[in-house]
């Protein structure tokens, strides 16, 4: 890339209908991302036929910056209220509101936020510099790599979901049921509709989060025990207070969350959402507190945050040099292109080298507006816990129902989210996380569709699992992750018992005669 196509570049980047765009698209994504229920790829959408009036790099530049706000934003309503914006924000919700309920609503939102923003702009970095190389490694993927990135998804998240895996496998398997109701992949024949036509699409994950999270939320501002996070002190409002500190006391989380989303996000098909999970997982795993995960810890939300939008900026990496989309929004900012007369893949980056270049400056301008809107949405959002509860429960409910009618504008969705809901609050009531179930909707339908085609290609022999050398280690990581736990539990069932060092007894009795 030569000076010459950087500076074309950002000279088509910094004109007014540009910037424009990336300011309209970051307020309009601050709005959607904070409704729970309105995805990134909704508000996506509905920019298309906005973008029929557009150049090129304007229109690209909204889809960006819509996307960037949106995923961030839903970090908002997370925090506060427990109610995930986004499918990536119900990984680390359950730890960003445990945060707020130690009165530290402004701590956990100026994360989500400002960590979202910093690995916003590293996966751009990646993008500029390392893409070509990372889209060549993403091709290298097979339906079996993709088999094991879904299993080390699900391994991870129900192992850190709670104390207890066992309940977090449980969830998990619950979510997994949940995902085959539909058609098969293969046959096509209906599976557990039970003679209903609403359920031969499956069973939507939007509802069911919705009504899980949210709605369960609902249910449990009624019972007797509810415990609500305490309203802050608007008066003296720090936004992004402490996050220099908090960057010096865990650089390598931001290091690990950028490193993974970059990577996973560059995988077709997988993006942000699957980073999130997958980094807040690993967090814990390589902790050294991680018996501090669950009650408000920093740690987890630095690397899911970072992870968030880095994958967010990476999953253009297969977009723009190969054609192929990254997820569902760059799929539709890759129609986009074409409809403009632009086919994304390497003859563009030869043939037109400062347009795929402009694209790519467009993510540094979007991530750098995500600090001054942010500083202004958390000023703006910690207001929320000063509402009367009385006020914020049927508002609440009131976008439990908007946000699951919403999706396929059905009034069966709405039913899915109610029965969610009290099913959820039942199961939290008892101890077993919710988190896992709605990963295992997201994943379930891409480790069934990866794992049939899989064994169509060894011709049913498991070890061809293991065949190629990226498949291999991941399935390695993923058994080693699945055996561990039972080792342990094993060793402490049945292994010798442990003795206390005569050093430390003598010491022990030592002390007791000097008291």
């Amino acid at each position: 890339m030569t000076f010459e196509t950087l500076t074309t570049a950002a000279e088509t980047v910094f004109q007014a209908p540009v910037l424009l765009a990336i300011l309209g698209g970051a307020v309009y994504g601050l709005f959607i991302g904070a409704i729970p229920g309105l995805t990134a790829t909704m508000a996506t959408a509905l920019l298309v036929p906005l973008t029929f009036y557009l150049d090129p790099v304007p229109a690209i530049a909204l889809i960006v910056s819509t996307t960037a706000m949106a995923i961030t934003a839903g970090d908002i309503p997370g925090a506060l209220l427990r109610i995930p914006g986004t499918p990536a924000s119900a990984a680390y919700v359950d730890e960003s509101y445990a945060l707020t309920m130690k009165g530290k609503a402004e701590t956990a939102l100026s994360i989500g936020i400002f960590f979202s923003a910093c690995g916003g702009l590293v996966g751009a970095i990646v993008l500029l510099i390392t893409g070509p190389l990372l889209a060549k490694v993403a091709l290298m993927f097979s339906s079996f790599e993709f088999f094991w990135l879904a299993m080390l998804g699900l391994m991870t998240s129900a192992l850190v979901s709670s104390s207890q895996p066992a309940r977090g496998f449980i969830s998990l398997l619950i979510g997994l049921l949940i995902a085959t109701v539909g058609l098969d992949v293969t046959s096509g024949q209906p599976r557990f509709t039970f003679g209903s036509i609403d359920l031969m699409g499956g069973v939507s994950f939007i509802p069911v989060m919705i009504g899980m999270f949210a709605f369960a939320e609902v249910l449990r501002g009624f019972s007797a025990n509810a415990s609500f996070p305490p309203a802050p002190d608007t008066s003296r409002a720090r936004p992004f207070h402490g996050m220099g500190r908090l960057f010096a006391r865990y650089p390598f989380s931001f290091v690990r969350g950028a490193s993974l989303g970059s990577a996973v996000g560059a995988l077709p098909g997988v993006g942000g959402d699957v980073a999130a999970w997958i980094a807040y997982g690993m967090s814990k795993r390589m902790s050294k507190t991680p018996e501090k995960f669950g009650t408000g810890h920093e740690e987890g939300l630095i690397e899911a945050s970072t992870s968030n939008n880095a994958g967010l900026s990476s999953a253009w990496i297969p977009a723009l040099v190969f054609g192929i989309p990254g997820d569902a929004v760059t799929a539709i900012a890759v129609g986009v292109l074409f409809m403009k007369g632009l086919n994304p893949g390497p003859r563009l980056f030869v043939e037109n080298p400062s347009m795929p270049t402009a694209i790519i400056m467009t993510f540094f301008v979007a991530n750098l507006l995500l600090f001054p809107i942010g500083y202004l949405a958390i000023k703006g959002a910690r207001r929320v816990l000063s509402v009367p509860r009385g006020i914020i429960v049927p508002v609440v409910l009131a976008c439990c129902i908007l946000g699951s009618f919403a999706i396929n504008n059905s009034t069966f969705d709405i039913g899915v989210m109610f029965v969610a809901g009290i099913v959820g609050y039942l199961l939290e009531e008892n101890g077993f996380p919710i988190a896992p179930i709605i990963l295992g909707l997201v994943l379930g339908p891409v480790l069934e569709r990866n794992f049939i085609m899989s064994m169509q290609i060894a011709n049913g022999n498991l070890l061809g699992f293991f065949d190629r050398p990226i498949a291999a280690i991941l399935g390695i990581v993923v058994c080693t992750l699945l055996i561990l736990p039972l080792i342990r539990a094993g060793w402490r069932a049945f292994g010798p018992p442990r003795t206390q060092p005569a050093f430390s007894i003598h010491t022990s009795d030592h002390e007791q005669e000097r008291n």
